[in-house]
């Protein structure tokens, strides 16, 4: 079996960068993404996810080590000054790179 180095990127952000969030996945050129809802506890404090209003995010993409490089550059200044947020990326190997 052949696997293929990619990056995943993971965002932890409030619910209400969404939209700012996958538009920019769209720019730097991901094929897609996976958002589910998610709660926590960190420096700003309990995140419950059942408050929209208050509700985090988590949305992962995988994507070549060039777009994980420009994703994160373009997260940390563009949106994270306006938006509560985390932002990693992670080593993962993938069966079908054509799909990222």
């Amino acid at each position: 079996m052949t696997t293929h180095p990619m990056k995943l990127v993971t965002v932890v952000c409030e619910a209400y960068a969404k939209e700012a969030v996958t538009k920019l996945l769209r720019e730097v050129g991901a094929h897609g993404y996976t958002l589910f809802p998610v709660e926590g506890d960190g420096s700003r404090g309990k995140r419950p996810a059942d408050f929209p209003e208050f509700a985090n995010i988590q949305i992962e993409v995988i994507v070549p080590p060039a777009v994980a490089e420009q994703l994160m550059e373009k997260l940390g200044r563009d949106l994270f000054p306006r938006y509560a947020m985390v932002a990693f990326e992670s080593e993962v190997r993938v069966l079908r790179p054509q799909k990222f």
